[in-house]
């Protein structure tokens, strides 16, 4: 069985650019259902935002000020609220002046918590921590690195976007290798990243350097999906039985891997504002997973 939210509430989400809908994610990789030490397995939904950059200023998104208000108030409309609402990197825009970075932060933690859904849970961008290693990031919104459960699937969070040179570490990877551990290999597990764990295009820093160790940590479990933003695109690519999906920006698109001899943001569009951006539907039938990509600027 999956899990169809009334589609009145579907095309209120799709008014806002960048969102990531996801449904479904406690089906059972084998069909079954089962109990857990995290509850009964059910039907579910969360959204993913991803690379709001709260705080840019300029030509690729002269409504940058805006858009992150719009889409909280539309999510809050929409009569089908997620489980929780995860943002997965570059939560602000880049500064050098710690006082700014930390007024950004602060303002988007109150922006946030005008979110119907109170289950907010946070990962850093290069943007939000590289500066500083998470000093700022940690202060605001708490660890960078985590795990959860959730109505029977294992959730972690990995920060590899606080070390600048784009790395997780070996205290995360043996962190994470012990959590999965207790976790067992018949749990379906959800990572959340900012960079792409493989070598996407490393030209552009689109990749994790130490990304495949983390591979192999996670290649020894079945029933592994990623989540990730960064690029501000929609992509798909699968290492082995390991399936890896981008999200798009909800401020500007970025071009596609060595597309153009220099990476910049996508030029405003007055008459298409949301091109570029969008949102996905992830829906889990049993062993299957399906994917549905949706632009912000279809017509329905």
């Amino acid at each position: 069985m999956s899990f169809d939210p009334d589609r009145r509430d579907i095309l209120k989400l799709m008014a806002v650019g960048g969102v990531v809908f996801a449904s479904g994610l406690a089906g059972a990789a084998t069909g079954r259902r089962r109990k857990s030490d995290a509850g009964a397995e059910s039907e579910f939904f969360f959204l993913q935002l991803s690379d709001t950059h709260w705080g840019y200023s300029g030509v690729s998104n002269p409504e940058a000020d805006v858009t992150l208000p719009r889409a909280i108030e539309t999510i809050n409309a929409a009569g089908a609220q997620p489980d929780f609402i995860v943002f997965t990197g570059d939560l602000t825009h880049t500064t050098d002046d710690a006082a700014v970075r930390r007024k950004r932060m602060t303002e988007f933690r109150r922006l946030a918590g005008g979110l119907k859904v109170k289950d907010l849970r946070f990962l850093p961008g290069e943007h939000d921590a590289a500066k500083d290693a998470g000093g700022a990031f940690k202060e605001h919104f708490g660890a960078a690195h985590y795990a959860f459960d959730h109505k029977g699937v294992h959730f972690v969070a990995l920060d590899n976007a606080s070390d600048p040179e784009g790395v997780v570490g070996p205290a995360q990877i043996d962190w994470l290798a012990r959590d999965l551990k207790k976790v067992g290999r018949d749990r379906r597990i959800v990572v959340l990243a900012h960079r792409p764990l493989f070598d996407l295009y490393p030209e552009w820093e689109w990749s994790t350097k130490d990304g495949a160790k983390v591979i192999d940590v996670l290649l020894t479990y079945p029933h592994v999906t990623v989540f990730y933003g960064h690029i501000h695109q929609e992509h798909h690519h699968t290492t082995e039985q390991i399936a890896h999906h981008a999200a798009r920006s909800l401020v500007f698109a970025l071009p596609a891997p060595g597309s153009v001899p220099k990476k910049l943001p996508a030029a405003w569009d007055p008459a298409a504002p949301f091109k570029g951006l969008g949102y996905r539907r992830v829906t889990v039938d049993g062993a299957r997973t399906d994917l549905t990509e949706l632009p912000v600027d279809r017509t329905t």
